[in-house]
């Protein structure tokens, strides 16, 4: 007797007994990549004494909102930060994205008499760098960017890499006689790249401004080097600044008593809470994006 198959969206048959493993598979696999994302959540809430006695758990015998409390002692400056890291994600990728999309373009087409020597300017860059120093002084000497939002854009405002990415998915998703028809029909190259190979593009795009925006999220270091002033903190470096202030409070305590009452291990919890609590709401967004990758730009040559 025949095994069942099951057909999948695609297309492709599997048999019952193998997409039973794979559901398996892949249930096992998305617990492992929730339960930590649950584990922070419940230690956050947990006391202190408890977390120091029993370490981590995912169910607490005695909650607390010590952590939180000690968080909202900052909220003017948390939500000023917030401020500041919303305002450069945004900006930073939408302008990072459209800068790589418009220099990966003329990369992919075969017509392009400089393309060998752009995509060698992009890929040299990911073998060599200016190292930190140089980058630092042409920051702040010639560039005039300390204590400046802009100097936390221009930092991740271009990736080689990313260009590759796009660049890999026009050659092999734009087809060659789309672009040549458009041209037929009167349409120059700006019109041909905005209303043409944008839109086939969007699961690459899509795809690079979520980890470009997961970059500027995430950044600590760019405020480290060039932001001394409280009120241009990003949320990222607020939270190291917080949690270095919780480490020095722990360490010229007077008695354990009082060490105890400082929610160190909570608040750190607390504060990854607080950092991710935006930008996690992303990745649902973008999903459809990446579902549809494989289907688009098919045009018969």
């Amino acid at each position: 007797m025949a095994k069942q198959k099951v057909p999948s969206e695609a297309g492709i048959q599997i048999s019952k007994p193998a997409n039973a493993i794979w559901n398996v598979i892949f249930f096992i696999t998305a617990i492992m990549c929730v339960y930590p994302l649950l584990l922070v959540f419940a230690v956050s809430f947990t006391d202190e004494t408890q977390i120091s006695m029993a370490g981590y758990t995912l169910f607490p015998q005695k909650l607390s909102l010590s952590a939180y409390a000690y968080i909202a002692k900052n909220m003017a400056a948390i939500t000023r930060g917030y401020g500041v890291t919303i305002f450069v994600t945004i900006v930073g990728s939408a302008i990072g994205l459209l800068i790589m999309a418009l220099y990966a373009y003329p990369l992919s087409r075969e017509d392009f008499k400089y393309k060998a020597f752009f995509n060698f300017l992009a890929v040299v860059t990911m073998m060599f760098s200016g190292g930190l120093v140089p980058t630092y002084m042409v920051y702040v000497r010639i560039l005039h960017l300390k204590d400046s939002l802009f100097s936390l854009i221009l930092l991740y405002l271009f990736s080689a890499y990313y260009v590759m990415i796009i660049r890999t998915f026009y050659k092999q998703n734009v087809s060659t006689s789309l672009i040549e028809a458009a041209q037929i029909d009167g349409a120059g190259e700006f019109k041909i790249f905005f209303q043409i190979v944008l839109p086939l593009a969007k699961p690459a795009l899509a795809t690079v401004l979520m980890f470009s925006m997961l970059m500027y999220w995430n950044d600590w270091y760019g405020p480290l080097l060039y932001i001394t002033k409280k009120e241009l903190y990003n949320l990222q470096y607020l939270m190291y600044q917080i949690q270095a202030k919780i480490a020095n409070l722990s360490l010229i305590a007077n008695s354990p008593e009082s060490v105890k009452d400082i929610p160190s291990e909570a608040a750190r919890m607390a504060m990854a809470i607080v950092a991710i609590g935006p930008i996690i709401l992303c990745y649902p967004f973008f999903q459809r994006y990446f579902e549809k990758g494989i289907t688009l730009g098919g045009v018969k040559e």
